[in-house]
């Protein structure tokens, strides 16, 4: 018989799902794909800005991890990966740039000297002594990384250098994300015996044989890659259908989209948020929904920024904010001076900043009349105090355009205990209904194709 499927989320890990489930049960297999939105992506969303198309959601994916260089590979897209230049990211703290620490891990610095000039100098001497102090570590603790840096190294490392690095990629500060989930090479070191803090820290940088890039993209952004997947998939997606309800059935499970439409499926992929999916299954699997639903998220806005072609800016491939300091943005992109496809004397120069985080959401309108204005006057604002710190004359009068890209939903915060919690979620699931996306397993575009791929797998397993 026909095998039925319904996948709810239209973003990478929806999509993926769809391209493994199409890939094992053949072309009759019946897939239906809902995605509540306008556009499929999720957070991946490739537009244009000033003419030329950008990112304005993750840009970039590690290619150290598997996971997307082989998707990539598999749907013909390996020519369009391209690495970043030389250019390296400044950290700005204390009205200046600063280097980005190194050697050091998610900014956690391997030795004193990696961060000398940016952080306070009780704190340089805090790292150098932290050998020497009684190192209480029981193995299996999860403090949050922040709780464990500030501790053994000082306050000011924290805000400085691991909270500009831990919040590009999570969107929150060190202080509410757990050092399991976020850095779990560094969790297995200490409970493995390390003597201290520095020590695995420096014993994990120096025996780091990982060479080449670390992170890589695609030409023509990520609209390449969820285009290829929906072809591959061969499923022709239901774009703004928002599924209301799900309800087990015989032999699987009921789908409520919109109105009163309702369909039976052999088995589902919940690719959304945990908390959505929570709220789907609060009727049908209470005990699993509570879990899903207290995952808590961090929003964010990406400003998008076209300056004119030849605007100069630092030399860097952009600037991560200190905690604390005068600047409203947290983090700038200098696009155009770290992927050199988009860079070009005819082309306008792209800048990208990052606004807010788990605990300082950026309002919307409904709450903050004009707010999208005010974030656009705030970047380029911060810009100008960045490039004139760099003695570069500011740029905010050579803007070709500006695009504000909000993300409501963004990313779920990695707490302490999230990954046990969400492990406890995936094994308690119920039969012929799979969970996939960003809530699981890691917030990266690998991580997510990964939990896709083995979604389908176990849905594969319920079926056979």
């Amino acid at each position: 018989m026909t095998q039925r499927i319904a996948i709810v989320g239209g973003g990478v890990s929806g999509l993926t799902a769809a391209l493994r489930l199409r890939q094992a049960l053949g072309p009759d297999a019946h897939i239906d794909l809902f995605e509540a939105g306008e556009r499929l992506g999720g957070v991946l969303h490739t537009t244009s800005v000033g003419g030329q198309t950008v990112d304005v959601g993750a840009e970039a994916f590690i290619v150290r991890r598997p996971e997307a260089v082989d998707l990539v590979r598999e749907l013909g897209l390996a020519d369009r990966v391209v690495s970043p230049t030389t250019r390296r990211p400044a950290v700005w703290s204390q009205g200046r740039l600063h280097p980005l620490p190194t050697p050091a891990l998610m900014g956690i610095p391997a030795t004193a000297e990696s961060v000398a000039g940016l952080v306070d100098p009780t704190d340089l001497a805090h790292i150098v002594s932290e050998a020497d102090r009684p190192w209480p570590w029981v193995a299996g603790a999860n403090p949050s990384v922040g709780e464990l840096v500030a501790e053994r190294f000082g306050a000011s490392v924290v805000a400085r250098s691991v909270d500009p690095m831990l919040g590009g990629v999570y969107s929150s500060l060190a202080g509410d994300i757990g050092l399991r989930e976020s850095v779990p090479a560094l969790a297995s070191r200490l409970d493995a015996g390390a003597p201290s803090l520095s020590a695995a820290v420096a014993d994990i940088t120096a025996t780091s044989t990982a060479g080449g890039p670390v992170f890589g993209t695609l030409v023509g952004g990520y609209r390449v890659l969820l285009d290829a997947l929906a072809t591959a998939a061969a499923v022709e997606p239901r774009q703004c259908a928002f599924v209301r309800r799900l309800t087990s059935c015989p032999g699987g499970w009921t789908l409520d989209v919109g109105g009163d439409e309702s369909a039976d499926y052999d088995g589902v992929v919940l690719a959304i948020p945990a908390w959505r999916a929570g709220d789907l299954l609060r009727d049908a699997v209470p005990d699993l929904a509570t879990p899903l639903r207290a995952v808590q998220r961090a929003s964010s806005v990406v400003v998008s920024i076209a300056l004119e072609p030849g605007t100069p800016l630092p030399e860097n491939s952009g600037v991560l904010v200190a905690t604390g300091d005068t600047l409203r943005a947290k983090a700038f992109t200098f696009s155009s001076q770290k992927w050199s496809h988009l860079s070009a004397p005819d082309r306008p120069v792209s800048v990208r900043a990052s606004f807010g985080r788990f605990g300082a959401p950026v309002p919307d309108d409904c709450i903050e009349e004009g707010v999208d204005t005010r974030i656009r006057a705030e970047a380029l604002e911060d810009l100008d105090e960045v490039c004139r710190a760099a003695g570069i004359v500011p740029p905010s009068t050579r803007v070709k355009d500006v695009v504000v890209q909000r993300w409501t939903n963004g990313l779920p915060v990695y707490a302490p205990g999230h990954l046990e919690a969400m492990t406890d979620v995936l094994r308690r699931r119920p039969s012929r209904l799979v969970l996939a996306g960003s809530s699981y397993s890691g917030v990266g575009v690998p991580a997510c194709i990964g939990r896709a791929g083995r979604a389908a797998a176990d849905l594969l397993a319920d079926l056979a």
